[in-house]
């Protein structure tokens, strides 16, 4: 082979050599390419499936798109109150309807969680004078049921027995008593969740005379009342007002002041001064 045909062949096989060299490169870029945007389409994925199973629980337990169903008889802004008591019109949640010429003289205003357990203190002390003063007129007694203790605990049993109140209150106002206090007399310890099961929530409801229907189970069961519950702990949550029980006579604070403790005597001492002015 000549020399000039042998320098054409080194420089045809160094080219070869340079194609090859930037074949391969231009391969392991397209890879690296390719790679990048499978994991950025995988990241997309994943996102898409967290936000739709995060869009079908929250539509499942009523967290969001649930219309607020108040139950029946609740009065008051946004119909937010349960009313227990004589009738009469209310005011702003925490007011008297003293002076209004109807229903009682005197209001006590509520603000309870079923599985506090200085809700069920205060129940258990003052019940039977509560209902005494009820009873004879005097005293009306509006409820705002809260969920604060599945805020500082976890859980939803706040939540649930709070619901299935407010399907007792659907039936009447009277089985929404009994039940309300079926519920602190069998309240579970603080820290067990016992009231997050339907089940056990129901089995309660069975010692209320003609409670337990189908329309109480399926109310129950739904969580048809959820979304209220949730309205009526965010407005707590904003009032102002920082334990449970929260509980108002005429719109003045009576409860919780070691300096000023309230008894049923005096409470009824109370009610009874408001009934003569």
């Amino acid at each position: 082979m000549s020399q000039r045909n042998r320098g054409e062949g080194k420089r045809g096989a160094r080219e070869r050599l340079r194609e090859q060299r930037e074949r391969e490169r231009a391969r392991a870029k397209r890879k690296r390419t390719l790679g990048v945007l499978g994991a950025v389409v995988a990241v997309f994925a994943v996102a898409a499936g967290v936000g739709v199973f995060a869009s079908r629980t929250e539509d499942d337990s009523g967290k969001s798109g649930s219309a607020v169903v108040p139950p029946r008889g609740a009065v008051g802004k946004g119909r937010l109150v349960i009313p227990s008591g004589k009738k009469g019109e209310p005011g702003e949640p925490g007011e008297s309807s003293k002076g209004s010429g109807k229903g009682a003289p005197a209001t006590l205003t509520v603000f309870e969680d079923f599985r506090c357990p200085g809700c069920k203190q205060f129940e258990d002390v003052f019940r039977k004078t509560v209902h005494e003063l009820q009873d004879d007129g005097r005293l009306r007694v509006e409820y705002h049921l809260v969920t604060i203790i599945d805020g500082n605990l976890g859980g939803t049993g706040s939540l649930r027995a709070a619901n299935a109140a407010a399907c007792a209150q659907d039936r009447d106002p009277d089985t929404f008593r009994a039940y309300h206090d079926v519920l602190y007399r069998h309240q579970p310890e603080e820290t067990r969740d016992a009231y997050a099961h339907n089940s056990r929530l129901i089995k309660l409801a069975g010692t209320v005379p003609g409670l337990v229907t189908p329309a109480f189970r399926k109310c129950v069961e739904d969580g048809r009342h959820d979304t209220w519950v949730r309205k009526s702990n965010d407005v707590f949550t904003h009032s102002g007002y920082a334990s449970t029980p929260t509980v108002l006579l005429d719109g003045k604070s009576v409860y919780g002041d070691p300096d000023k403790p309230l008894s049923p005597k005096k409470l009824k001492r109370m009610v009874l001064a408001a009934t003569r002015d």
